[in-house]
């Protein structure tokens, strides 16, 4: 698969060229960012914490919040490397520091070791000195401490010559249950396309900055690299999910739908009867396209979207199959009667009155844990989903971001104790909810 890069120098999106930093200015990490993260994971690297020129820290914890990231450069602290997990770093790239004795410290599974190659010498601190021994050996030593290797061809940096698949192969042998990215050298057209599918084919990812930048390879093509059909249109199966994961619809893509989607950030898919057909254009239920994946067999895509208006279904329902279930329903249940209930309603009484809503929220708290079966126990829990969802949407939020607040805090690696604040403890420090009656 294809793994977008991001190199920041100076709060800015850069290219290096052979280790050296070329004209060529990006633009806005967060707008590269906005569009990448639709083909999943991308990588962001501090290009000034690498050379030891600085830090873009606070920007990339931002990115680390919002989207699917890995995070390399100048991580040489755990302090640091701790911090960019906590903020939601999928994976962080270790470089300079990737030794046994430092890499022992951190969640092995989610580490990924950077070397970087010039002729076969490993280099470090930002590619300005070198390191003795070996990429392979170092991959043998590594091992057993990371989940994953980046190995970058400094000598290709930039240059879009492609990568060398029988060098990149030979490494993959040295680790061969490990993830491997390679990068240095991605190129552009054909060339870029075949190296991506030859490298998915082994189990390898290609890391890419330059080429994507400049447009000589799109987005649309290096994700789609892998992509197989077994339909005589060629046409790509695509299943399209809601934030939750829940699927809404069945529907195809081919080259020039993918294109689209990637590019705009809408849904958009072809239709066998009409062609290009960009969701909601005619029903006003239009969806954001989050993300794109390729299944396992790289002949399915998912789309997961974030869908508008009534649902995806033509028949006015949320998906193909029924109108939905559990909290998903619930949430836009909520929504909508927040925009129709009428004035003096119970739901219109909950919107408006904070007071009101607030003692509910600890009457079915303390009902909740004054439960003494698993049916009084789900009951009230069920009372306080819907309280609590109450106060999250009057307050312009949704279920989506519950989820991707609780994504994040599975995130964390180090953990607050998980006391009980003042107030809220009995004698001998155990839990007391004080009743509100």
């Amino acid at each position: 698969m294809i793994v977008p890069s991001i190199d920041i120098m100076n709060g800015r999106a850069v290219q290096l060229r052979g280790g050296k930093q070329a004209p060529l200015d990006a633009g806005d990490p967060r707008e590269l960012a906005e569009r990448y993260s639709r083909v999943g994971e991308f990588a962001v690297v501090d290009l000034d914490a690498a050379m030891g020129k600085g830090s873009n820290r606070e920007l990339i914890l931002g990115l680390c919040k919002n989207y699917d990231v890995r995070v390399g450069g100048g991580i040489r602290t755990i302090e640091l490397a701790l911090e960019y997990l906590n903020a939601g770093a999928r994976k962080i790239m270790i470089g300079t520091a990737a030794k046994p004795e430092f890499l022992s410290n951190l969640p092995k599974e989610r580490l990924i070791a950077a070397l970087d190659s010039k002729n076969e010498t490993i280099m470090v601190e930002g590619w300005t000195k070198p390191r003795d021994g070996s990429v392979g050996d170092a991959i043998e030593a590594l091992a057993p401490y990371v989940a994953g290797f980046l190995v970058t061809f400094i000598e290709t940096e930039g240059d879009q010559c492609g990568i060398d698949l029988e060098r990149a192969k030979a490494l993959i042998k040295r680790a061969p249950n490990h993830k491997f990215t390679f990068a240095g050298g991605a190129a552009g057209g054909a060339r870029g396309i075949a190296d991506i599918a030859a490298l998915d084919a082994v189990g390898a990812d290609i890391q890419a900055g330059t080429s994507l930048v400049l447009g000589d390879l799109s987005l649309a093509d290096a994700f789609a690299a892998p992509l197989k059909s077994d339909r005589s249109d060629g046409l790509w199966p695509t299943l399209v999910c809601d934030e939750s994961g829940k699927s809404l619809g069945l529907v195809y893509s081919n080259r020039e739908s993918l294109t689209f989607a990637l590019e705009s950030g809408k849904g958009t898919y072809h239709s066998r009867s009409r062609g290009l057909w960009v969701k909601g254009e005619s029903s006003g239920n239009g969806q954001q396209l989050i993300r794109a994946d390729l299944d396992c067999d790289r002949d399915t895509i998912r789309f997961t979207v974030r869908q508008d208006g009534v649902g995806f279904c033509h028949l006015g329902r949320r998906t193909c199959f029924d109108d939905g279930y559990g909290l998903e329903k619930l949430n836009r249940t909520i929504t909508q009667r927040m925009k129709d209930a009428p004035q003096g309603s119970y739901t219109r009484r909950l919107f408006t009155d904070e007071r009101l809503l607030a003692a509910k929220l600890r009457e079915e708290a303390q009902e909740l844990v004054d439960a003494k079966t698993k049916d009084e126990a789900v009951f009230e829990a069920a009372d306080v989903m819907y309280f609590s969802l109450v106060r999250v949407i009057s307050l312009g939020g949704s279920l989506a971001d519950i989820e991707a607040e609780l994504e994040r805090r599975s995130l964390r690696v180090t953990r607050r104790p998980g006391n009980a604040k003042p107030g809220f403890e009995g004698p001998e420090g155990k839990s007391e909810w004080k009743s509100i009656h």
